[in-house]
């Protein structure tokens, strides 16, 4: 296939590009820096600036949307949250926008939302067929995923990624948590009861090729492994698997006043399920936390 993704130069993008092109299939990224796709996501993969360069005649069988600002890096100002809208409803509305321009229209869109999109589920199990939060990450992803389904009216199959935390040893949560869990200063984040839905990254790309490949499946999937874990879980669970105590705690008020409004992406959660693409028949290699890290600690 003739395949353009976007945010192809970001963690769970480079994995992709490299699983793909080991399939033959032919790849294009849209990239703000464009000189660095080949050394990111390969040699082979063609680099396009801006969307503006998508002709009404250039065929793409399929576009892979996973395009956005990190949520958690900046203060939550009024300009920072539309700068968040922006790359993400923005982009996705410019996208679907090219689609229908598109003399031959791409068969499917995969596109990028996240679990946020529940709100803070406390105790309860979430599966794909709940409705939206009602903080920012919430609206943010309710916006986002409205933008990706209008591609529908193109014809085009239109698939929801909502992504929980993808697990990888070369970046992201798992990335920025190892030093400081190896130097044993691991913390629980306040009360440690907050949900934690994750997904090996391994996994996480094998839903994406599934996702991709059945023409039967459409709309929105929880893109999380089938056993979330609370904070505390996740702490311990890691701390073990490094061999290390994690004794310390950070404050629920201390991360509020540090991060602001952005503290509920840590101090809340979500107890997701993926209960779609299970009911698909798709398979985890690594459906437990324990061995996940084992795995991506080896």
């Amino acid at each position: 296939m003739r395949i353009l993704i976007t945010g192809g130069t970001g963690l769970i993008g480079r994995q992709l590009c490299a699983v793909l092109l080991t399939q033959g299939h032919g790849l294009t990224v849209l990239s703000r820096h464009p000189e660095t796709v080949a050394a990111k996501c390969g040699p082979a993969v063609q680099a396009m600036k801006s969307l503006d360069e998508w002709t009404t005649d250039q065929v793409f069988d399929a576009v892979i949307n996973l395009a956005g600002e990190p949520i958690v890096d900046a203060y939550w100002s009024a300009k920072r949250k539309q700068v968040l809208l922006d790359s993400r409803v923005g982009l996705t509305e410019k996208l679907v926008q090219r689609i229908a321009a598109a003399q031959q229209k791409p068969t499917v869109l995969l596109s990028g939302s996240a679990v946020g999109y529940y709100g803070n589920g406390g105790e309860m199990v979430l599966d794909e067929a709940m409705a939206p939060g009602h903080d920012f990450p919430s609206e943010l992803c309710a916006s986002w995923e409205n933008a990706a389904r209008a591609a529908e009216h193109s014809g085009v199959r239109v698939c929801l990624l909502r992504t929980g935390l993808v697990l990888s040893k070369r970046g992201g949560l798992l990335g920025r948590m190892l030093l400081p869990f190896k130097l044993a200063l691991g913390a629980r984040l306040g009360d440690g009861e907050q949900w934690m839905s994750w997904v090996h990254i391994d996994d996480y790309v094998a839903m994406v090729l599934r996702l991709l490949n059945d023409g039967s499946l459409n709309g929105a999937f929880n893109m999380t492994a089938p056993a979330p874990v609370t904070n505390a879980e996740f702490t311990q669970t890691l701390a073990q698997a490094l061999h290390r105590p994690a004794l310390f705690v950070a404050p629920s008020f201390v991360m509020k006043l540090a991060m602001g409004e952005r503290a509920c992406l840590l101090l809340e959660g979500q107890r997701v399920i993926p209960k779609r693409l299970e009911s698909s028949g798709f398979q985890f290699a690594h459906p437990k936390l324990e061995g996940a890290l084992q795995d991506l600690l080896k």
